[in-house]
């Protein structure tokens, strides 16, 4: 169901995250609300029920010391640091794959920025309808709806700028990733992570564009089938240690805000300048297969509407869509 806006038990939650590891005055909660201190007392109870740890000392106040590993409306919203992205989220134990959710949802007139959040995809799809594999309560399966003011024609800058949104906030997560063109995440040169976008258009205008992503979190080696072992890793994977699904949840949504933002004001040229930078692709020897044939060379640039330019021979390959594979390590 969807969440527009915290009630009072998500605000009290909201206050004490923002407190940080300090004691907040169940006084101080009661005047910043406009709740009672008993209203305060019983909201305190019923989070602890639903698995968050918050200390209580006399004199002291209430502290939050944990909260429990799920991404509903109760985990994201006290941590959103947005104005658009995830203010209503649409938050799901199983689903189909929440790109499936975010679509119908885009179809029914769903607003700019809509989040579609999913514990568990029955029906996860990568590019060209690969199928996501994916332990339920593990990873981040997620999908917004955008409403940008783009041209049908500059539609895929789209995945790009997300592309370079979900690598910042996987390097922010400690992680050392890069960016292979034009829509998955490595980290030691093992995909961590990938993004499908999908949208609709009028002749002159984007209607909507989906943008899901894929991310393995707390994957551990023995979730991924066997043939995948040697080609997928996770954040903790990486990190040697879990990382916490709702902050890094919060922190995707609003790195892919400042970049959607960034994109609106400034064009592609600061979204490009960005991708080259967190790029494993360039200066590399690919394979990329397109439109039924394939090309080699070394993958030079990404030109100023988003399609790779591959060197191959003495010729420069213009790349608006494909597979591409990594053939000689940097």
């Amino acid at each position: 169901m969807p969440s527009e806006r915290p009630e009072s038990e998500e605000l009290v939650l909201s206050f004490l995250a923002e407190a940080a590891d300090e004691f907040v005055s169940g006084e101080a909660i009661s005047d910043k609300l406009g709740l009672t201190r008993t209203a305060v007392w019983k909201h305190v109870e019923s989070l602890r029920a639903r698995g968050y740890r918050i200390d209580a000392v006399p004199a002291r106040g209430y502290r939050l010391a944990g909260i429990p590993d799920r991404l509903g409306p109760l985990e994201l919203h006290p941590l959103l640091g947005t104005h658009d992205l995830g203010q209503v989220l649409h938050c799901f134990d199983e689903v189909t794959s929440t790109n499936d959710v975010a679509r119908e949802l885009a179809e029914e007139e769903a607003a700019h920025g809509e989040v579609v959040v999913a514990e568990r995809q029955t029906a996860g799809r990568g590019r060209r309808g690969r199928q996501w594999v994916s332990p339920p309560g593990r990873n981040l399966h997620l999908s917004a709806v955008l409403r940008p003011e783009l041209p049908p024609q500059r539609a895929p800058e789209i995945t790009l700028v997300a592309s370079v949104a979900l690598c910042e906030a996987v390097r922010q997560a400690g992680v050392e990733a890069g960016i292979k063109w034009p829509n998955d995440l490595l980290a030691s040169g093992r995909k961590l992570a990938g993004i499908l976008t999908e949208m609709a258009s009028e002749p002159d205008r984007v209607s909507w564009v989906v943008v899901g992503m894929g991310v393995n979190l707390n994957a551990r080696p023995e979730d991924f089938p066997p043939e995948l072992r040697q080609e997928a890793t996770s954040v903790a994977i990486e990190r040697g240690q879990p990382a916490p699904r709702a902050l890094f949840a919060a922190a995707l949504l609003k790195s892919l805000e400042e970049w959607l933002d960034r994109h609106a004001d400034g064009g592609f040229a600061p979204v490009r300048e960005a991708w080259r930078a967190r790029s494993v692709t360039l200066g590399r020897e690919v394979r990329v297969s397109t439109e039924g044939r394939e090309v080699a060379g070394v993958a030079e640039d990404l030109d100023e509407t988003g399609a790779l330019l591959v060197r191959s021979g003495k010729r420069l390959e213009r790349v608006l869509a494909g597979d591409v594979t990594l053939v000689r390590p940097r």
